[in-house]
């Protein structure tokens, strides 16, 4: 299996998988919480069923409380599907909770030496941030559920265009600035409740001079204001060369009054690089599918891959 290096920020190099083509194989694993609803589920097969071969595990159903399985299945299925030589991408189910607890579980040694992508996003983050430690690159897009949604064109290309190493958007135009400059580095982060909490258990870093890309869903403000501190205090922000805010759902006011985009801007506006929010990725819509390790130039209200 032919991987592709690609240089970006100072000496970091993230290795890309190699593309898949129609009628690849792609695993489909349930690390995080049950599927939800069956009709998402089974539409977002039947999407994903028009372009590859899918191989589906068989607990991709299952349920244990609020997980999709017990511990030792989930990491199971996500090894095999990891280490199959036969598979040649992994699209995740849905989030929640739950991947955070089998990342330690999973043989990250022998899937370093022949990667292949991973495509998830929210609890996801929690994958992508140790595949991403490793300088693995990963794919920050909608589950399987999520591609069962009524979501855009846009969006679907954007998946495809991840998976198969096509350079279907070149930009994301038209962002809030919250601070100007210009940055260039690689794309690391996800899920903000997520990116704090791998970040406390060591397994998340901002490397230098990287573009940082956050994003989360139902959360109050004064939460959000905790997550953003606890990766001031570890260091995280001081070290990234730009930051990228996406969707911010049902991030409603408490009593307070005070919103999130208060609080995104209030703790990130003395960092001294560009800030921008408002990017199509997240839980609402729209949730575009790109790659974490991606170099790309941030400037204004522009993000540009390159």
């Amino acid at each position: 299996m032919q991987v592709v290096a690609a240089v970006n920020c100072g000496a970091v190099v993230f290795r890309v998988p190699p593309p898949i083509r129609p009628g690849s194989v792609v695993a489909i694993v349930a690390p995080s919480s049950p599927v939800a609803t069956f009709q998402e589920l089974f539409r977002g097969l039947a999407w994903l069923r028009t372009r590859y071969t899918l191989r589906i595990s068989g607990r991709i159903l299952g349920r244990a409380g609020y997980l999709a399985g017990d511990d030792r299945d989930r990491a199971d299925d996500l090894a095999h599907a990891m280490l199959d030589p036969t598979v040649d991408a992994i699209v995740c189910a849905r989030g929640g909770y739950g991947a955070m607890r089998i990342v330690d579980a999973l043989p990250w040694d022998d899937f370093e030496r022949r990667p292949k992508w991973i495509l998830g996003f929210s609890d996801v983050t929690a994958l992508h941030a140790v595949a991403n430690r490793r300088n693995i690159a990963s794919i920050h897009g909608p589950n399987v559920t999520g591609l069962g949604r009524s979501i855009s064109p846009a969006e679907r290309l954007s998946v495809i265009g991840a998976l198969e190493g096509l350079a279907l958007h070149a930009s994301w135009s038209g962002l809030d600035v919250i601070n100007h400059g210009r940055a260039e580095g690689p794309l690391v982060g996800g899920n903000l409740a997520l990116v704090a909490a791998m970040a406390g258990a060591g397994e998340f870093t901002v490397p230098d001079g990287a573009i940082l890309v956050l994003e989360d869903v139902t959360e109050r403000p004064y939460r959000i204001d905790r997550m953003l501190t606890t990766l001031r205090l570890g260091g995280h922000l001081s070290r990234a060369g730009g930051v990228v805010f996406g969707g911010f759902d049902q991030c409603e006011p408490g009593p307070d009054r005070v919103t999130v985009a208060q609080v995104l801007r209030e703790l990130t506006q003395g960092l001294g690089v560009p800030v921008v929010a408002g990017a199509p990725f997240g839980h609402g819509s729209p949730n575009e599918a790109f790659v974490l390790g991606q170099n790309a130039v941030l400037e204004g209200s522009v993000l540009r891959f390159v």
